[in-house]
């Protein structure tokens, strides 16, 4: 089974710091259960629908970094074309953006890791998500939990599925700063991503 391995926590000897802020997503559509969120990119627009049925902590941690405009300006900085494009972690110049606390795994709420869904990144530690989370360019299987945790898929695509096709598309290599492998060569940017209006 391939290993999803996470890069969370340094880049270039800078560790991740909480934010001062507390986490407000809760408070943000408190009574929708199915709040959606618009990613500008410089691929696309992406329209997803959050699920706080299934998943409430994951959407209201996700809610509360939009909130404080945390991923605005940020890049995806891991692409792997059959598997998944990675962001919600660094700026253009890959410094870390500021992370609350790390959130409860909620991989075995029924949502599958299958293309066009959207779910949390972590490290080894299935409680470590926090800021990052990644789009499944593929049916993932492997991210679903079985006799171990999993991946936890907290919404899906709406709108924006030919985004993820342009995405895949883009090369990579490995980043000359860092050594990481599986990079974008040309960035790909989150300019923005806006919570819309319920309807």
């Amino acid at each position: 089974m391939r290993k999803f391995i996470v890069i969370c926590l340094t880049v270039l000897g800078l560790t991740a710091v909480q934010a001062a802020e507390a986490p407000k997503g809760q408070y943000m559509q408190p009574n929708n259960l199915f709040p959606k969120v618009r990613l500008i990119t410089s691929a696309g627009i992406i329209t997803v629908e959050l699920d706080r049925i299934r998943a409430p902590i994951a959407v209201n941690n996700f809610l509360s970094y939009v909130s404080i405009k945390a991923y605005d300006n940020t890049i995806f900085h891991r692409l792997e074309p059959d598997f998944v494009v990675q962001g919600g972690g660094y700026k253009q110049t890959m410094a870390q953006i500021e992370e609350f606390k790390p959130i409860f795994n909620e991989s075995g709420n029924g949502l599958k890791n299958q293309f066009g869904s959207i779910a949390m990144a972590r490290q080894n530690d299935p409680h470590s998500a926090t800021s990052q989370f990644f789009f499944n360019l593929n049916d993932n299987t492997s991210l679903d939990p079985g006799r171990g945790w999993g991946y936890t898929v907290f919404g899906q695509i709406q709108e924006g599925f030919e985004v993820l096709e342009v995405i895949k598309t883009m090369e990579t290599h490995t980043d000359p700063v860092t050594g990481w492998q599986n990079v974008p060569k040309q960035p790909i940017l989150l300019k923005q991503v806006v919570l819309l209006p319920e309807a």
